[in-house]
């Protein structure tokens, strides 16, 4: 069975990258942005208002929109799921577990992960492109609009928006190549250049598990490919 021949990869990597998408944070009740009842669908105009081009052209309206199309004043009603628990209990058990994720919702540094790149940013933080000067969700929340207390400045939120570049790929990358087995847990692989990390752990011979709902046109490139629902798989894994 292909669950139990991903137990025993699992259990006989030392160090594990982890590559994640909206389909970890469903169990938590965050809804996946792009699956059918996500929050994408609704008005494809959003990409045009979660953008650094409209962020710098109204940045009023930016922060307005932003707040409603992420519901950020519910982020703080999130916690983990056991998904996130899972993960944390590998490292916990002596594994070094290295997680590459796409979520903005910063549940795998609460659930206590010590190595999280977050690829695409974080909903939980802003900074000031005046100053650099960080502020938390809590500061965030207390007004429409957030401004830098040292210089007055519009702060801009920690995600990365449409049009900005990203950062991290090539500190993902490495990850990959330090890692003996590469696991992608709950993600499409339709978002690039995310969905080029499995290409290339695959270039390199990385032994490699994909646990998705659906299939993905990704999936020729793992050895172990199981379409089932995540938190269902997780609980047979922990058997």
């Amino acid at each position: 069975m292909q669950t139990e021949a991903a137990a025993r990869k699992i259990a006989a990597a030392s160090s594990i990258a982890i590559l994640t998408g909206a389909g970890v944070s469903t169990a938590s009740g965050i809804p996946d942005f792009r699956s059918t009842n996500g929050l994408w669908t609704a008005d494809e105009a959003r990409e045009y208002y979660i953008s650094n081009h409209y962020f710098h052209k109204d940045p009023e309206d930016f922060w307005k929109k932003y707040k409603d199309i992420f519901r950020v004043k519910l982020l703080k009603d999130y916690g983990p799921n056991h998904v996130h628990r899972y993960l944390k209990q590998l490292e916990t058990g002596g594994k070094q577990i290295s997680i590459i994720t796409q979520n903005v919702d910063g549940l795998h540094t609460l659930a206590g992960n010590e190595q999280v790149i977050e690829y695409h940013g974080t909903l939980n933080s802003a900074t000031c492109q005046n100053c650099g000067q960080s502020y938390e969700l809590d500061y965030l929340l207390q007004d429409d609009v957030p401004v830098c207390q040292n210089c007055q400045h519009i702060v801009k939120p920690d995600v990365v928006l449409f049009g900005d570049p990203i950062t991290a790929h090539h500190q993902a990358e490495r990850v990959i190549q330090q890692s003996e087995l590469v696991l992608v847990l709950g993600t499409s692989l339709l978002v690039s250049p995310f969905n080029l990390l499995p290409d290339y752990a695959s270039s390199i011979g990385k032994p490699s598990i994909l646990i998705n709902r659906e299939p993905t046109v990704m999936d020729h490139l793992f050895d172990i490919v199981i379409h089932d629902d995540l938190s269902k798989i997780v609980q047979q894994l922990q058997k």
